[in-house]
């Protein structure tokens, strides 16, 4: 079921995409639709199908997403605190070790003697 509706949603955004990307822009950069008025619909009746069919592309975007996120947590059990009891005592704190017994420092090594030249 989730294969099916990924794939629908995988459409329904291509779909989404190319429906956007038709639309005349304002500015006309990316606008490849809307040619001249001698064309099979109008410009105003194009853009008035464009927008409606946008519309309902992402609506049945964001219903897809919302049935794929439903789905997949579908057969998670939600955690709760208070389901889960109280927690357990706490261990009882251990003492620190016992620190080790300081020797002495070393005494330090004689000089070497001067290097001959």
């Amino acid at each position: 079921m989730i294969i099916l509706l990924l794939a629908v949603h995988i459409l329904v955004a291509v779909s989404l995409v190319g429906v956007v990307l038709l639309q005349k822009s304002e500015g006309g950069a990316l606008g490849m639709g809307g040619g001249g008025m001698s064309g099979f619909m109008t410009g105003r009746s194009t853009a008035n199908l464009l927008t409606r069919v946008t519309a309902i592309l992402a609506a049945a975007f964001m219903t897809t997403s919302i049935l794929l996120v439903v789905l997949h947590n579908r057969d998670r059990t939600p955690r709760s605190i208070i389901d889960q009891g109280a927690p357990a005592a706490p261990a009882a704190p251990v003492a620190p070790p016992a620190p080790q017994p300081q020797t002495p420092p070393a005494e330090p090594a004689p000089p070497s003697p001067p290097l001959a030249r």
